[in-house]
């Protein structure tokens, strides 16, 4: 705990305290200067002013759009490049907000320092000349490159060190009856967030305590389904969205119960550690989907090779040095919302962009944090769970649709676990397994399946029944990549909250060959919306995972509501057949044993691909899951066959057929 005090009690911090001081004295200056062009003191008192008041405010949209949080905005102002750089520096500067939360002092002045160096730049030219942009640019990266060793070691020890307490104290010590703790967090808290809370607040405390006892038995099966020790751990990761603090308050003190002291792990904050649009940890509410859109390729301004290799050196160090805190940690517990108004995003040419170079770079970052991460927290070692409840932008029903929403969340698993084993057993009979379309739906799939060598003692699907993957309602395999043909296809479909119209994958032998949808205007834009986000910019996919979802309770939610679009793949990927590009589901843990309720083992954990790990030193993971479901109501069949073209029917017009399952159908009518 020791060597946090520099960050985060600045007390008796004298040169620290020093440093901001002058910092903000200087940026208080600048507001009465004028030594620049118009449109350079414009962005320049915007932000002394941005620094001395932070808010979310100018993020919102009508207001982001006239702001230099917006790339095309400033640069309108600034020109191409320099509006581009001061752009990223105005986006990366609002975790000063965050940072004056958690009382991080060094955080906060190694940003305000980086502005006064720029705004340095702009002074030491003629009045009405702009520096360079070479210099400017110099200035970020020098900023990334030399506090590299303190952002990255920071977030990984936020993941595995339970010193670094901010969130969970809020949440244990705070009147949650008032939804004002919510400010403590530094995040961007918006009407929906507040009333999450304040719904929460009403529910009598054996609701709450149903809602936690769901979410950490789900994460406790995970080890006792794999057959892994949780008591050799001391820690778990908890990752959620605020305005759920009542269940995670409860969850915390579940954890405990079992010996694990809760880690809950903040959203990635500097560019450095980012994720494109992904956020890994807690988050307050996004302000504009559109800004994070526009930043999402910020890594552009100083990724190269010497970037990565400095990065997985740092990450490296700090997981060996800290390898007691990696090793205790049981791994990651999500509780996510969902309800998100579609967003269907506008390509900016005045964003970055990495060029080609630089996506292979980030795959390469990718892949290794894989490695060194399982070194340290091994996957055959660890576990997780996820579930997910609505928020109230989900429409006029919220309350309706999240007290349903728990209903889905805790079915009887045992109902279930039965007729998922028929499901199972009708599709072993086969060789491979069609997958047909209707309404619209041009899917024309054919999935090989691994071969079955003992069914008395092997199985190839795995029943799930809502262990770590909450709600119940699925089987599903690693399909044989050999074999598998065809076309996948779904007429809208919401990823990672990015909207997709068409959507549509060509596969030959288990990859994708070609892909497209009709979100935008040209075929061109449509493809490279999909390799940046569903393929993470890897030139092909493999398919990881076939699945038959049998919640139909939860579709029959969907369809009363209408809200199909606004679901969570948690939750959407148990309503109908799935298709995951990517790694397996067994990624990192193929030669753990994992048994069916039925006591057989399930043996298809690998495929062509990943089978490369025991033989080829080089192979590497993907590090993506994609889902992408097909709905009932856009769906023809899905039928095994075998070698001889019997066919064994699980699904018939959009209705399961396969004995014992009728009671399936009973919410779909």
């Amino acid at each position: 705990m020791s060597d946090l005090l520099e960050y985060f009690d600045n007390n008796d911090n004298e040169d620290l305290k020093l440093r901001h001081s002058l910092a903000m004295e200087r940026i208080g200056e600048i507001l009465k200067e004028d030594a620049l062009t118009e449109e350079d003191n414009e962005y320049f008192k915007a932000m002394a002013e941005f620094y001395i008041k932070p808010s979310y405010e100018n993020t919102l949209p009508g207001k982001y759009e006239e702001s230099f949080f917006d790339p095309a905005f400033a640069v309108k102002k600034l020109g191409p490049e320099i509006g581009r750089t001061v752009s990223f520096l105005s986006y990366e500067s609002l975790n000063i907000i965050p940072f004056r939360a958690e009382g991080r002092l060094f955080d906060e002045v190694i940003l305000l320092e980086l502005f006064l160096e720029i705004y340095g730049l702009f002074l030491a030219e003629e009045k009405g000349v702009r520096p360079s942009d070479i210099p400017v640019k110099n200035a970020v990266k020098s900023y990334v490159y030399d506090y590299l060793e303190h952002s990255v070691s920071m977030r990984i020890r936020s993941q595995i060190d339970p010193g670094m307490s901010f969130a969970r104290d809020i949440i244990m010590e705070s009147d949650l009856s008032n939804t004002d703790y919510l400010e403590k967090f530094g995040e961007y808290i918006d009407d929906d967030t507040r009333e999450v809370s304040a719904y929460l607040a009403t529910l009598p405390e054996e609701r709450i305590q149903l809602m936690a006892d769901t979410f950490t038995e789900g994460f406790r099966m995970g080890f006792v389904s794999t057959n892994k020790d949780i008591s050799k751990k001391s820690t778990v990761c908890i990752r959620y969205t605020l305005g759920l603090e009542r269940v995670i308050r409860a969850s915390i003190e579940n954890f405990k119960k079992m010996g694990l002291e809760s880690i809950v792990m903040r959203r990635a904050l500097y560019a450095a550690n980012r994720n494109s649009l992904v956020r890994i940890g807690y988050s307050g509410a996004i302000s504009n989907k559109q800004m994070d859109f526009d930043h999402r390729d910020d890594r552009a301004i100083f990724l190269d090779k010497a970037f990565a290799e400095r990065k997985l050196q740092v990450i490296s160090k700090t997981f060996e040095k800290y390898k007691d805190l990696a090793a205790a940690n049981a791994g990651r517990a999500l509780m996510e919302t969902f309800g998100d108004d579609p967003f269907s995003p506008v390509f900016k040419k005045e964003a970055f962009k990495m060029d080609k170079a630089q996506q292979d770079i980030m795959l390469e970052i990718s892949a290794e944090m894989g490695v060194i991460t399982d070194r340290y927290i091994p996957g055959e070692e660890s576990s997780f769970t996820i579930i997910s409840y609505p928020a109230p932008r989900i429409g006029e029903h919220f309350r309706e649709i999240f007290d349903e929403t728990i209903k889905i969340n805790t079915l009887d698993y045992n109902r279930y676990r039965d007729m998922q084993q028929q499901i199972i057993l009708t599709l072993e009979k086969g060789d491979h397994v069609r997958i047909k379309g209707k309404n619209g739906n041009r899917t024309d799939l054919t999935v090989k399946l691994t071969p079955l060598k003992d069914p008395e003692k092997e199985t190839i699907f795995e029943n799930c029944v809502a262990d770590v993957n909450i709600p119940v309602g699925e089987v599903f395999t690693s399909p044989a990549l050999t074999g598998t043909n065809g076309v996948l296809h779904v007429t809208e479909v919401y990823l990672f909250g990015l909207k997709y119209e068409n959507l549509e994958f060509t596969i030959k032998d288990g990859y994708i060959t070609d892909y497209g949808c009709t979100n935008f205007k040209t075929e061109k834009e449509g493809r490279d919306y999909i390799k940046e986000n569903i393929l993470h910019n890897h030139k092909s996919l493999p398919m990881g995972e076939f699945a038959v979802g049998t919640n139909t309770t939860a579709y029959a939610m969907v369809k009363k509501y209408n809200i199909f679009s606004r679901m969570d793949i948690l939750i959407a990927e148990k309503t109908g057949p799935h298709f995951a590009f990517g790694d397996t589901c067994y990624s990192w843990e193929e030669d753990v044993e994992v048994c069916n309720p039925d006591g057989r083992r399930i043996i298809a954990r690998d495929n062509e691909c990943t089978i490369k790990r025991k033989t080829d030193k080089n192979f590497k993971y993907f590090e993506c899951h994609t889902d992408v479901t097909i709905p009932f109501d856009e769906l023809d069949y899905i039928v095994s066959v075998d070698e001889k073209g019997n066919e064994y029917p699980i699904i018939l017009d959009g209705r399961f057929v396969v004995e014992g399952t009728g009671e399936l159908n009973e919410p779909l009518k």
